[in-house]
């Protein structure tokens, strides 16, 4: 309320300064004939000085005064014609500012009883913290999300992994049990931008595994929800979202995905620290950096905060992902045929990109392991040697692809 009293008072006193501005007289308003009358009104009193000190006969001097006496008749005439002439002419100006300045008064008061609130009191802080937690504990449920995402269906870019994928879908329709194919599944599910199916499928996988389930299955999961749901961070999504974070604490995603969800729900004062102190733990490639970085400007001004986004954390190029272990793991309890299928579509794209791109020393792990899983060890030592050349210079990013090309050095011993 104390705003708009103040709000008040200042246009109050901006509409006095224009219209004082507007009705003060202007030298160009003045007419000529006043600067004429003036000028025979001075002559006048000049004349009865030098008649008084008798520098100018009587006679003479009534002449004078006579012709001046006339002049000043007809200035005065002169004045009294313009004045008339600039009344009859400023009257509908100033009715036309009244109407101007009536019509913003009435509008701006108009639009505020429209889109404002007139009556609402000054809301406290703590107040409306309650009302954003209340929002929150009646927003859509995950079915209900679901349901209003249009379906699209799923264009893959590689059409072998979407005959695979059909494949693992055949065979977890023998073995629902099983949890490394559930997982398996769930992961390619997602990779072929079916989330829907990648849910159902994680959702499974986490009631099989009970309390045995892993902060990444959790987060996974609500990695799931989200992509399904649009975007959106429901309950449940929620939920996943909390047990993945105390489980994995320092998971770079799910706090990603917790500043997001603080951010929907009106919280900016809470996404900004989480998403700026997850910057500041990042790596340049991590994929959560650009989407961050895109959005952290107005959450922070949404927050009270300032922030320089060029001096931040700059994104790098984000890495493409390819099978991890638990994927190789999982893969090796498949039939032997979808097995290596499914380990090479996945082996190809990683190896493409380290020969195109080059990627951290995890990845060049990741592939060795994957040719050795392949049998394909001639492949395995030359990716192995090339990796030990690159990371020389770095022995901390040797110890994971000494690990990985472990077996390969075995057998030359």
């Amino acid at each position: 309320m104390m705003f708009w009293i103040a709000a008040g008072v200042f246009a109050l006193m901006v509409l006095v300064t224009l219209i004082a501005a507007y009705l003060r007289p202007r030298a160009a308003d003045v007419p000529a004939a006043a600067y004429d009358l003036q000028v025979y009104r001075d002559q006048l009193a000049e004349l009865d000085r030098d008649l008084a000190r008798g520098l100018v006969a009587e006679d003479d001097a009534a002449q004078a005064r006579t012709e001046i006496a006339r002049r000043i008749l007809e200035a005065d005439r002169a004045v009294k014609a313009a004045r008339a002439q600039d009344t009859a002419r400023g009257t509908p100006d100033r009715v036309l500012m009244g109407a101007a300045l009536t019509g913003v008064i009435a509008g701006t008061v108009g639009v505020y009883l429209w889109v404002g609130a007139p009556g609402t009191p000054d809301m406290p802080l703590q107040l409306r913290i309650a009302q954003i937690e209340e929002l929150r504990a009646t927003r859509p449920a995950q079915a209900e999300a679901e349901a209003q995402v249009p379906f699209r269906q799923a264009v893959p870019e590689d059409p072998q992994r979407a005959r695979l994928v059909e494949q693992l879908r055949t065979v977890m329709e023998q073995r629902p049990d099983d949890p490394e194919g559930l997982r398996l599944l769930a992961a390619n599910e997602a990779a072929l931008g079916n989330f829907r199916a990648a849910r159902l499928a994680q959702e499974r996988f986490i009631a099989l595994l009970g309390d045995d389930a892993t902060g990444r299955a959790h987060i996974d999961l609500a990695e799931m929800m989200i992509l399904a749901a649009g975007g959106y961070v429901s309950p449940e999504a929620e939920a996943a979202l909390t047990r993945g974070l105390t489980l994995a604490p320092q998971d770079g995603a799910a706090r990603y995905y917790a500043g997001l969800m603080f951010a929907q729900q009106g919280r900016p004062d809470l996404a900004f620290p989480v998403w700026r102190n997850l910057l500041a733990d990042s790596p340049p490639d991590a994929p959560w950096i650009d989407p961050i970085l895109l959005q952290i400007e107005e959450v922070a001004w949404r927050a009270g905060s300032q922030i320089d986004v060029d001096a931040l954390v700059q994104p790098g190029r984000p890495a493409r992902p390819g099978p991890s272990q638990d994927d190789l793991d999982a893969a090796a309890e498949m039939p032997e045929d979808a097995r290596l299928a499914m380990i090479e579509g996945m082996v190809q794209g990683l190896a493409a990109r380290l020969a195109e791109e080059g990627g951290p020393p995890e990845d060049w792990a990741r592939l060795i392991s994957s040719y050795i899983l392949l049998g394909r060890e001639d492949l395995a030592w030359p990716i192995f040697q090339e990796a030990l050349d690159v990371f020389a210079g770095t022995p901390a990013a040797l110890a994971p692809i000494q690990e990985a090309g472990r077996p390969l050095t075995a057998t030359t011993e």
